[in-house]
């Protein structure tokens, strides 16, 4: 088992009193499983995520990797937001390499590394371009790949491809699927987008609402290599039936 959230819980304090997020979450993730974690607005994904990541300390139960509990952030687990987070100033390979730099790596070891996982994600022939020449599916990639290069044991992304377009949103989900089957890396994804996590993932977590708790956890088998038919399948919409009901309780 690779990440272990155990009787999880947070509150935080407001001018108007503590408000409590999160509440006796409990989730596991295995090596190379791809799990989506859902809810509405406010259900305490984000915060789920961010505790997991080491950037928020929980005020109750704990979260471990590899037999490890998380007391801050760690190569372990690689991040990738929502709005990219690239520095504009750097090109692209700069800011692959970032991570490895922070760690001390040889610029030489970095460069090889980052140039692998550009390669992975289709980037190379961009390299040496800056973040303001790309359209918003390549950003995404170079953070994706900006996360790979410290080989992190579980990647943990927070609405990913939320700020995209439909059409360029399904290319990326095709896509993340395929670096995911190639990595073998464990995934945890943060969605509102139903379909997107039935189409993703092999197991889903339900979120309520505030305070946040584990609704149900959905098991999805649809078999086969998944692709752009998998979505007209009646057990996809069983599936994307089975978590709409349940947020809707």
């Amino acid at each position: 088992m690779y990440l272990e959230v155990s009787k999880l819980h947070k509150q935080f304090a407001t001018l108007k009193g503590p408000v409590v997020a999160l509440k006796d979450v409990n989730l596991q993730i295995e090596a190379g499983e791809f799990v989506c974690v859902v809810g509405a607005s406010g259900s305490g994904k984000s915060t789920l995520l961010r505790l997991i990541a080491g950037l928020e300390i929980p005020t109750a139960g704990q979260v471990a990797v590899d037999g490890e509990r998380v007391t801050g952030p760690g190569a372990d687990r690689g991040m990738v937001f929502q709005d990219y987070t690239l520095y504009p100033w750097m090109r692209v390979q700069q800011n692959v390499e970032f991570g490895l730099k922070l760690q001390g790596v040889d610029k030489q070891s970095r460069r090889e590394q980052a140039s692998y996982y550009l390669e992975m994600v289709g980037l190379t022939q961009f390299a040496q371009s800056l973040p303001k020449q790309l359209s918003g599916g390549m950003k995404q990639r170079v953070a994706i790949a900006r996360a790979l290069t410290s080989q992190p044991k579980i990647l943990l992304m927070d609405e990913p491809f939320g700020a995209l377009d439909a059409q360029t949103k399904e290319t990326m989900q095709q896509f993340l699927l395929e670096l995911w089957e190639k990595t073998g890396t464990s995934i945890l994804m943060i969605t509102h987008d139903v379909r997107e996590a039935v189409f993703l993932s092999q197991r889903i977590y339900v979120m309520t609402a505030r305070p946040g708790t584990v609704q149900k956890e959905i098991v999805v088998e649809l078999g086969g290599v998944r692709s752009h038919t998998t979505r007209e399948l009646p057990k996809f919409k069983q599936y994307k039936d089975d978590v709409m009901a349940q947020l809707m309780m």
